[in-house]
């Protein structure tokens, strides 16, 4: 029911459903030089070009959801069994009422097809193990990783994590190591290899338009800079470790940033990134820390999965938590590991009373409790999803698509008059719309970083009047502009000097001509 609304969700109208749009709007995959995400790997985002030539941009949340059912029932059977159905399934339904999967389930984003073929492939060198080391279960494992790749660039990480691991898991499941040296080289080789054919197309699509396989990751280092040109660089470009980064935009201090760890499971917000931008359940990180408890039963297999669990998540936060930006859904595949152990956990806690206490009543009672406190806390994020996104008005009616829309993206009215009255000649300038062009018709580009600012720069670096400046828009074709106005506002003040100001004032009375607006969002056209 979440996900039976339109697409709202900021990422899906500026990346996952506007570039298979154009794609599909210009007839083949093309280079978009302005929106540097479309370099991206886009596994997921050719099964939602085929969801919109069927017409629906709904069906994309659901081909989403899809990977995250699919991640629950690779959870069930490993738990089923190394556990039991009873723990497999509770399993399955943790991870898939975590708030973070609940609101991945019910967006058009990419994460849950990562974790997905993350777990995949994690669990394939589990049975590669298992089976004696067959070469198909390894190349098997490969390939899925490869698509985790090709899904989302935060599968490097997993390409790299799982890739070294290989030979150690092969050298470590053998008696003698080195006389099996050159196979568990020929491990990494396979697997590594197979994940490199499964993501190469968009490595080849890369390097033919780029030169670099993960533009725009890394793309000094394959189009470095000449040193005359590198000794001008603005030396207030800063490259800031997360937490100077936290300590200058939200002044937290020494203990605030030292506990960012443990912080992450109880303070997530939705859409804060002070607070992560998502939300975990706490128990995945208490519950784990019993899942290595000694206890009577005992199996070298679980004993060392359970390890390569924990030192796979450990090292996957790591690497993501080394970066200047720290969301939630960035740590998505180290997720369905930590409900591994915390299954476990709860089971040796079971084995711990049935010790302590031989009644099944004390004994449920401490089992449930944690469950119980689990699923509370998932439901009533659930519940709060409901109140916020408001499907039940929209399934039975009560408010149109168009309505829903404009409720929670007001630049779909202004967008929507630009389909229904503008010609198709016509090409916009969208000014801090945040990218957010895919309910957007007509022919547009946005005022950016990329397009280098074609409006804003001139306004506060060129020495023009209105009449050149004019010029300089139809120059590029621009017949229109959409600007948000209060975000205009504020950054004329904060950017250009009074008499720059009263410039822009002076281009807007004598150049502009007001169509409609609605709240902040203003449609002009330019005055011949």
């Amino acid at each position: 029911m979440l996900s039976a609304v339109p697409p709202i969700s900021r990422d899906a109208l500026v990346h996952h459903l506007q570039i298979p749009k154009l794609y599909l709007q210009h007839g083949s995959i093309y280079e978009l030089p302005e929106f540097d995400f479309s370099y991206y790997p886009m596994n997921l985002e050719l099964l939602y070009m085929g969801a919109l030539y069927l017409g629906s941009d709904v069906l994309p949340k659901y081909i989403h959801m899809i990977f995250g059912f699919g991640t629950a029932y690779l959870i069930y059977r490993y738990l089923k069994r190394r556990l039991s159905s009873h723990f497999a399934l509770l399993g399955s339904v943790l991870f898939l009422s975590i708030p973070i999967i609940v609101k991945l389930s019910t967006t058009v984003y990419v994460d849950l097809g990562l974790v997905f073929f993350t777990t995949a492939s994690l669990f394939l060198l589990f049975r590669w193990i298992e089976k004696g080391f067959q070469t198909r279960y390894l190349i098997w494992a490969g390939l899925c990783c490869g698509l985790a790749v090709g899904t989302k660039y935060n599968g490097l990480i997993v390409l790299f994590l799982l890739s070294l691991s290989t030979p150690m898991l092969y050298l470590r499941n053998r008696d003698s190591r080195a006389t099996y040296a050159i196979f568990a080289i020929r491990a990494f080789l396979i697997f590594f290899l197979f994940a490199l054919l499964a993501v190469s197309p968009w490595f080849i699509r890369n390097i033919i338009w780029t030169g670099n396989p993960i533009y725009p990751l890394y793309d000094s280092f394959f189009h470095p800079k000449p040193l005359a040109e590198s000794l001008f660089i603005d030396e207030k470009i800063k490259i800031h470790g997360i937490f100077a980064t936290r300590h200058i935009l939200y002044g937290e201090n020494l203990v605030q940033l030292f506990l960012l760890p443990i912080r992450i499971f109880f303070e997530g917000l939705d859409d804060n990134p002070r607070y992560f931008d998502g939300q975990l359940n706490p128990f995945l990180l208490l519950l784990p820390l019993f899942a290595f408890i000694r206890t009577s039963v005992f199996d070298k297999t679980i004993k060392n999965e359970k390890i390569y669990l924990f030192i796979f998540s450990l090292l996957y936060f790591l690497f993501a938590f080394n970066t200047n930006v720290l969301r939630i859904r960035y740590l998505v595949p180290m997720i369905p590991s930590l409900v591994i152990l915390a299954m476990f956990g709860l089971h040796n806690i079971q084995l711990q009373l049935c010790k302590i206490t031989s009644n099944r009543c004390l004994q449920s009672i401490f089992i449930f409790l944690p469950v119980a406190l689990m699923l509370v806390y998932d439901g009533f994020y659930i519940y709060k999803q409901f109140q916020k996104v408001e499907p039940i008005s929209y399934i039975t009616g009560q408010v149109s698509r168009d309505e829903y829309v404009t409720k929670f993206r007001p630049e779909y009215k202004i967008m929507q008059y630009c389909n229904n009255n503008l010609p198709k000649s016509t090409k916009i300038l969208c000014i801090f719309l945040g990218r957010r062009g895919y309910y957007l018709e007509r022919d547009h580009v946005f005022d950016d970083n990329n397009n280098k600012y074609l409006f804003l720069s001139w306004l506060r670096e060129g020495q023009i009047n209105t009449t050149q400046l004019s010029n300089h828009l139809k120059h590029e074709g621009i017949t229109h502009i959409i600007l948000r106005s209060d975000l205009l506002s504020s950054w004329l003040q904060q950017n250009l000097s009074t008499d720059k100001q009263q410039f822009f004032v002076n281009f807007v009375n004598n150049n502009l001509v007001l169509l409609t607006s609605h709240l902040n969002y203003s449609l002009y056209k330019i005055n011949n």
